[in-house]
């Protein structure tokens, strides 16, 4: 019989965080063998809970969210969004111009397929958090790589992202506070971006999952409160901030020159009302959660937890020779440097595997973010210290005598 094929729009398309890798980690655990495994940002794996008052948000509307609701959002959903959004400077939003999703991972794929034509381009940070890429590369698009520049704190070089510009460029996307290097760039990059978006006419995709992790009283700034005019599509949601990803809770909003993109987002409407909505309890909390944007803020302070393990691991990565790191200002991710010459290293997703496979430490090479040289990897830092004092033990015996 004829055998059965996936589309060739799938041929291009990555997806290493859980990809081999991952799989063979997979198949591992399943036969019995203890894996640690630091290749997504899933915190309740690793004991971070959402709060209480969010649990009791949705137990108490479970009964009323048991039917379809708008295809934008429960009102009260949206009002909150709305609100959280003007206190970021992202000021006079309509009821059209929120829609809520089944995370994140949902509206960029929307986001897209409303967009993206065969043989537009769209310009991707590098490193970039993979689904852009896979996401806009199956609507037809080219991905053009615009570089984060790790001496500069990994901030965007403005040159290369000007450099990268054609005829057919169409958007690009800004992912800010940014996975995996978990830098946070200075409003004078970000007015930089937005201006050649302006100039060019650019669509801008603003990523900001990560706004509320934030160390060092450092501030987050908005793509679209940076430039009102701009056309921009801001994501957001509480998978990180709240500590409840498999809620899947996760909301776009939409601002700057909408006149312009009238047909555009007549065409988000259409595919948003195609999934009918996105998952009602969840939505429920959404209110409840902004009442109380920053309830991570304790994690992010000296003695927090979070901010312990950033200390902790940053540290302890520098000092491994052969490695380095720059010191992240947002998230939970580390992304450091290997010295490929002292490590023969050529192939940085054998290195994982091969650590994988000696010490059942889980983790994501760097060209799994679209990094180009194999001189990197990323490490969640979300296990308590003790364990990430372990894996720190195992990566550092690891590299004593690893070689390719």
């Amino acid at each position: 019989m004829k055998e059965i094929k996936k589309t060739k729009r799938l041929d291009n398309v990555g997806y290493d965080i859980r990809g081999p890798v991952a799989e063979e980690a997979a198949r591992m655990a399943r036969e019995g063998v203890d894996i640690i495994a630091l290749n997504t940002g899933n915190p309740p794996h690793f004991g971070f809970y959402a709060p209480e008052s969010i649990e009791k948000a949705m137990s108490d509307h479970i009964r009323t969210s048991e039917g379809y609701s708008d295809s934008y959002g429960i009102p009260e959903a949206i009002e909150a969004i709305k609100s959280y959004s003007a206190s970021k400077g992202i000021e006079g939003l309509d009821y059209g111009d929120i829609f809520t999703g089944n995370g994140v991972s949902e509206l960029i794929s929307i986001s897209l397929q409303a967009l993206i034509e065969i043989g537009d381009e769209i310009l991707v940070p590098t490193p970039d958090y993979p689904l852009w890429t896979s996401a806009a590369t199956l609507c037809g698009a080219t991905v053009r790589r615009y570089l984060c520049d790790e001496a500069a704190g990994w901030t965007p070089d403005i040159q290369d992202i000007k450099s990268k510009i054609t005829p057919r460029s169409k958007a690009i996307v800004v992912i800010n506070p940014n996975n995996p290097t978990g830098a946070l760039y200075p409003k004078d990059s970000l007015t930089e971006i937005m201006d050649v978006a302006r100039e060019h006419g650019l669509v801008v995709f603003a990523d900001e999952i990560y706004d509320r992790l934030v160390f060092d009283g450092a501030e987050h700034f908005s793509c679209a409160a940076v430039a009102p005019d701009v056309f921009t599509v801001t994501f957001n949601g509480l998978s990180k901030s709240h500590m409840l990803a498999g809620f899947r809770c996760g909301w776009m909003v939409i601002s700057g020159d909408r006149k312009r993109a009238a047909d555009y987002i007549e065409g988000i409407r259409m595919l948003s009302s195609m999934r009918l909505c996105a998952n009602v309890p969840s939505q429920s909390v959404v209110s409840t959660a902004l009442d109380d944007a920053y309830a991570a803020a304790p994690l992010l302070s000296p003695g927090g937890r979070l901010y312990e393990q950033r200390e902790f691991i940053y540290r302890a990565i520098n000092d491994i020779p052969g490695l380095s790191s720059t010191k992240p200002q947002a998230a939970f991710y580390l992304f450091p440097r290997i010295d490929t010459a002292r490590f023969g290293i050529h192939d940085d997703e054998r290195f994982v595997f091969d650590f994988l496979h000696e010490h059942h430490v889980l983790m994501t090479h760097g060209k799994g973010f679209n990094w180009p040289d194999p001189d990197h990897f990323r490490i969640v830092y979300l296990p308590p210290i003790d364990d990430l004092e372990t894996i720190v033990d195992k990566l550092r015996r690891f590299l004593v005598t690893y070689r390719q």
